[in-house]
């Protein structure tokens, strides 16, 4: 398909989102002092009344964009170019007119302009930016990069952790017709110096003199790069084109008002404004293009879908920890927050080392999102906690939680709980829940992989329901949700009002591939033509080469990946995630398994085993979580480390594991589904050991490389 096809036309409405100022800003007013972030965002040390803002703003240029004219430009639904333009999925099932980010946020400041916006700690205390300041401070931000050069269409790399200065920047990018380009603080030089240079990046904005480190190492490399701003530390000694966020927001005085407004007035929602790449599992990363469009219209209707609520209603409050260069947490703690006048409290950068439920239990947010991992963390803990418990705790724990997954597994609609399942809440489940920093949460949500069936039945029992979402970077995140209204257990959600799903060669059991339509759709993959045509089809569908199948009321079940798929040499299609859940089911002690045999004559199987992780490095450590050592207690071993059932081959604990995956294949649907042979491997799966990505997610090519020398012995062991 040539890069400029498209059939039809569709109408692309400018920015009209600039109203009179007085529209808006009558009677508000944006409190501020230079000691609010600790650093000189707001350089005024005084308060900014409701003509200062005003006049600081001067908004003369917007009121004649107020009736601009429709621009109807003839492109294609998909660009590989960071300067184009696609044609908007407009259609009787996405009525919404598309609107730019600058008119999201503008919008929101009538409504939520005093209420706090970001919450973060400084000096052990919580402090607060409210959206009125949020909004001049991305201004302020704007401005700093055009002084540094920041060209239209090329990015501003963002290489931090969560904290308010992401947020200024990412916004501040976009207000100044940039493109917001997150990369993992786990990525290295390397992998830093090839998003970077892709995405053409002007300004690397870094958090830590770690971070400065790696860009210093790979700027000569970069020859788009013109200055890095660092704004965690100082960095140890003055280095040109190294700017502190001080000197930073100094040179931003410098670009006057009008000259952003112009700049902001230019925009079009069909622009890319995002840069997303993926994890690179099977090449180069690729850069998904996201649109103004893609932006506003998820964070408003993906959110909607998921029973997030107005500030108007209720203030909804979030904790941010995920990595925002994952879509995921992106749209959901950054857009989806200015969207609704959320508040979103920045967790510690040791958050997932163990200081994300202190942060819980101090902010108590209404929502909160979880990649299946972090779940699964909190899951291990509890279950740690009952074991070191007294008896009688830890029975009436066991005894609250059965109780409650019954009523929640029978009767998972009905509001009418029994007098021994509110017994049970009250007593026991609700200090639970308070422990954990969840009393006032009222929505829990997981994506980004697959979440087991044991987990999930688990926080049933606690009574959280965890509701899942479906979708890609390539959907700017959810195109399918579940919520308090539309739950089942096991399935992804439904479809988002507004967008549309089907399923191509389908199989007789109703599972095919999973195809995507709507204004989630990406604009494309940056300079990769070819990729691109591989996941857009002809009449503008998405690929996901996610395999699943909808039930009659449209919930979507997940069943693996057509790249998953293992074909053995008998020609048997075998989905390996469900045979990977039966095994850890099945056997506690299990932390992950991956099923082996894509063109081999059987099944294997490479098993890890529990075990805590370093608090420093968050890396897997040698010693058995307690629930291991309780499993191996069980089976009639004293085992208490992986190196002493690994390197020993520890009969009890090794006999015990056969037996489980016997029962396994006892419940398989064939022969060829079976286990024939399996190792156990001496440390779990890390993301510093390669196995996982960022958000956890198994990287079963590099698992499958790493440790080709115990694979190849299952099978050359059969030639023999």
């Amino acid at each position: 398909m040539p890069q400029n096809s498209g059939a039809g036309h569709s109408c692309i409405l400018k920015d009209p989102s600039m109203l009179d100022s007085g529209d808006h800003l009558q009677g508000m007013s944006v409190r501020t002092t230079q000691d609010n972030l600790g650093t000189s965002f707001l350089t005024d040390r005084q308060t900014l009344s409701r003509e200062s803002l005003s006049h600081d703003l001067e908004f003369s240029t917007h009121k004649k964009t107020k009736h601009a004219q429709l621009d109807c430009p003839e492109e294609a639904l998909w660009t590989t170019r960071a300067d184009g333009r696609v044609r908007l999925r407009l259609d009787p099932c996405c009525p919404q007119l598309p609107y730019t980010v600058h008119r999201m946020f503008y919008e929101a400041l009538d409504k939520y302009g005093d209420l706090n916006a970001l919450g973060f700690k400084r000096q052990g205390k919580w402090e607060h930016v409210s959206y009125s300041q949020y909004y001049l401070i991305a201004r302020k931000v704007a401005k700093g990069f055009l002084k540094l050069g920041l060209e239209r269409a090329h990015s501003v790399a963002i290489l931090g952790f969560n904290s308010p200065e992401w947020f200024f920047s990412a916004v501040g990018t976009v207000f100044a017709g940039g493109i917001v380009t997150g990369i993992y603080t786990t990525s290295s030089p390397e992998a830093c110096q090839y998003i970077a240079r892709d995405c053409r990046a002007n300004i690397i904005v870094v958090d830590t003199q770690k971070q400065l480190e790696k860009i210093l190492k790979i700027w000569k490399n970069l020859p788009h790069l013109k200055a890095v701003v660092i704004y965690g530390e100082s960095p140890s000694k003055k280095i040109t084109n190294v700017y502190t966020m001080e000197e930073f927001m100094e040179l931003g005085r410098e670009i006057s008002e009008e000259t952003l407004d112009t700049i902001i007035d230019a925009q079009q929602p069909n622009q890319c404004c995002v840069l997303v790449y993926t994890s690179g599992t099977t090449g180069n990363p690729k850069g998904v293009m996201l649109s103004q469009d893609n932006i506003t219209w998820t964070a408003r209707f993906g959110s909607q879908a998921g029973d997030i609520q107005p500030a108007e209603v209720q203030q909804e409050v979030v904790v941010s920890y995920l990595p925002l260069s994952h879509i995921a947490a992106q749209i959901y703690d950054l857009w989806t927050g200015i969207q609704w006048g959320a508040q979103v409290c920045f967790a510690e950068p040791d958050a997932l080392k163990g200081s994300l439920v202190n942060t819980l239990r101090e902010v108590e947010p209404t929502s909160h999102m979880g990649v299946p991992r972090v779940w699964e963390k909190i899951m291990e803990k509890i279950q740690e906690v009952a074991a070191q418990s007294g008896f009688i705790r830890r029975k009436m724990l066991l005894w609250a939680m059965s109780v409650t997954l019954e009523q929640n597994l029978t009767c998972p609609t009905s509001d009418l709980k029994p007098f021994t399942t509110r017994l049970a809440d009250y007593l026991v489940l609700a200090k639970v829940r308070q422990t954990l920093g969840f009393a006032k949460c009222q929505k829990n949500f997981y994506g980004a992989a697959p979440m087991t069936a044991e987990t999930q039945r688990f926080f049933l029992g606690l009574n959280i329901r965890l509701y899942a979402g479906y979708g890609l970077s390539e959907t700017t995140g959810p195109h399918f949700m579940s919520s308090p209204y539309t739950y089942r257990l096991y399935s992804s959600g439904k479809v988002v009002p507004g967008c549309r799903v089907k399923l191509v060669n389908e199989d007789t059991e109703g599972i095919g591939e999973i195809c995507l339509w709507g204004r989630t759709i990406f604009m494309g993959y940056l300079n990769m033509e070819d990729k691109t045509c591989e996941a857009i089809d002809s009449e503008g569908w998405l690929h996901t080469g996610d395999t699943g199948r909808l039930d009659t009321d449209g919930f979507l079940y997940i069943t693996g990946r057509l790249k998953e798929l293992i074909i053995t040499a008998g020609g048997e299609n075998v989905p390996p995630v469900p045979i990977e859940e039966a095994v850890k089911m099945e056997l506690p002690i299990i932390s992950n398994a991956m099923l082996i045999g894509d063109q081999r004559k059987f099944l294997s199987m490479l098993l890890t085993l529990k075990c805590t992780l370093d608090p420093d490095t968050s890396d897997p450590t040698d010693n058995l979580t307690e629930q291991a050592v309780e499993f191996c207690q069980r089976v009639g071993s004293r085992a208490s480390t992986v190196s002493e059932i690994v390197g020993k081959k520890d009969e009890a604990v090794y006999q015990a594991i056969e037996e489980g995956i016997q029962r396994v294949n006892a419940n398989a649907a064939a022969r060829p589904y079976h286990i024939q042979k399996w190792a156990i491997l001496e440390r779990d799966f890390s993301i510093s050991g390669g196995e996982l990505g960022p958000t956890m997610k198994l990287k079963r090519l590099i698992v499958l490389e790493k440790y080709k020398d115990i694979i190849d012995s299952f099978y050359q062991a059969q030639k023999k």
